[in-house]
């Protein structure tokens, strides 16, 4: 194994193989700083290119894009409140207040850092698991992939701030718009109207785009001014938000292995793993006054998960030909027209070919958060341009992004439907955050509890694994009540001392 780990090393590191690795990763920075694009799109656009190529150079073209797309999603996230991708949509809870604050550059310094920490946490995972994968995955059913949908359900409460009432009702609209369209257990359709459009549900971008993109930029230029509420400087700069990273290292790893173990379950979306994490942050934290208002441990933890999120996508691709996400089916894609077959005789014939996959993963995280680093501070300059210069871009980039997912005229219009929603909640004070969360568990939920109970009955609620993360799911949220009502009492204790 040792000398398949040298020798996949030595293959990257050929001229024309280095050279489309780092290819890939510009591709990836690119796509991600447009936002509603992503390392699907990233992907889809150089799969025509690889025919005919050489499949180790194919192959790093392909990892340098999924690699360097959850880094560079997280400019549009910080620096206007626009998730750069479905994967970046939780670190706008706190990266977006902070560069609202002058402090984007320390934002994005702590992202940054902490996705490259991630990534390299994600292909050692890789590495030292892929051995021993396989019973850990014949030991997840649908039962116990119901309950990990059940437990992102359970952090509904914890995004809702003071307004849990408001947030369970954000959370059912999500669900229920999360069932337009084909029905996942049956051949019927639901809630279309007989409109051709709505046949394939409502698209997960458009969704976000309108709920957090098209609020933002009425605000923004009702306010006037620029992003940031703050003109002189940027803060404390990148490198404090590499020192931030550092001293909170052990949420860094904790973060990263949820991203990969989540990962490793086909099925699980980016997006999962992102507001799932952010949620188990604000739960497990003992002062939370400061989440949503800039608290830089809510970029750290989604962004440190994300990135680890792709060493736990590649282990079922590459052990079973099981895509881990959308992106990774497309990469499933570009390995069988390489003509390899992925599955157990992959890791016992080519395994220098994992490798080199491995080593793509972990170098392309390295150039991609480096990169990432360098554009922190010009890009970050951009908060303080007025917004009224930018918001034309904007706003052509968040069409695009909405409109290039079925390049149907109804994107648009539910793009504008979804920000009117957007704006309404922001301005009623209802969280938008767990309506996202309702709607893409929504169709996960329904499958699961469908699948789990034609297969076992009522028995599947007694197997050991969905009793443990059902009591995981328990204690989070009796947890998370009593840290409230504990961070309530310091305050009404502290009140009185505080008045003059």
């Amino acid at each position: 194994m040792l000398e398949a780990l040298i020798n996949g090393l030595f293959i990257l590191l050929d001229p024309f193989r280095l050279m489309m690795l780092c290819t890939g990763v510009v591709i990836g920075i690119v796509v991600g700083i447009l936002p509603g694009l992503g390392g699907l799109m990233g992907m889809a656009l150089v799969l025509p290119f690889i025919f005919g190529m050489d499949p180790f150079a194919g192959i790093a073209l392909l990892i340098g894009i999924a690699a360097a797309v959850p880094s560079a999603d997280t400019f549009p996230s910080v620096l206007m409140g626009i998730p750069g991708s479905s994967g970046s949509q939780a670190t706008i809870m706190d990266g977006y207040p902070l560069a609202r604050k002058g402090e984007a550059a320390r934002a994005l310094g702590a992202a940054f850092s902490a996705s490259l920490i991630g990534g390299l946490i994600g292909a050692l995972a890789l590495t030292a698991l892929v051995p021993f994968a396989r019973p850990i995955v014949l030991a997840f059913g649908t039962p116990e992939l119901l309950m990990l949908t059940l437990l992102g359900l359970s952090m509904v409460g914890v995004l809702s701030g003071n307004r849990p009432l408001a947030g369970i009702l954000a959370a059912a609209m999500g669900l229920l718009l999360g069932t337009v369209g084909g029905a996942p257990v049956a051949p019927e359709y639901r809630f279309t109207f007989g409109e051709l459009y709505l046949y394939d549900g409502f698209s997960l971008v458009v969704l976000a785009l309108g709920l957090f993109a098209l609020p933002e930029i009425v605000d923004l230029l009702a306010r006037g001014g620029a992003i940031a509420e703050r003109a002189p400087g940027l803060g404390a700069g990148w490198m404090q938000g590499v020192r931030d990273t550092l001293r909170h290292k052990y949420l860094v790893v904790r973060h990263s292995l949820i991203g990969i173990f989540i990962g490793f379950l086909p099925g699980m979306g980016s997006s999962v793993i992102d507001w799932l994490n952010y949620g188990y942050v604000v739960q497990t934290s003992r002062d939370r006054s400061q989440f949503g208002k800039g608290d830089i441990r809510g970029v750290i933890a989604p962004e440190s998960a994300n990135n680890a999120r792709e060493g736990g996508v590649l282990m079922p691709t590459l052990l079973f030909g099981v895509p881990g996400s959308s992106a990774m089916a497309l990469f499933l894609g570009a390995l069988l027209i390489f003509g390899i077959q992925p599955g157990p005789a992959l890791l016992r014939d080519q395994l220098d070919l994992v490798f080199v996959i491995i080593w793509s993963l972990a170098l392309a995280n390295v150039i991609g958060t480096g990169l990432c680093l360098l554009l922190s501070r010009p890009i970050a300059t951009l908060t303080f341009v007025p917004f009224h210069y930018i918001a034309p871009v904007v706003i052509v980039i968040v069409m695009m992004g909405a409109y290039q997912e079925t390049r149907h005229w109804g994107d648009l219009i539910a793009l504008f439907g979804f920000g009117l929603l957007g704006w309404v909640m922001k301005r009623v004070g209802m969280p938008r955050p767990p309506l996202l969360i309702g709607f893409i568990l929504s169709g996960l939920t329904e499958r699961y509890l469908w699948m789990s109970y034609n297969l076992y009955d009522w028995d599947w609620l007694f197997r050991p694994m969905v009793m443990a993360i059902a009591a995981l799911i328990v204690v989070l949220v009796a947890s998370g009540i009593l840290l409230k009502r504990r961070h309530q009492r310091e305050l009404s204790h502290s009140e009185p001392e505080e008045r003059p």
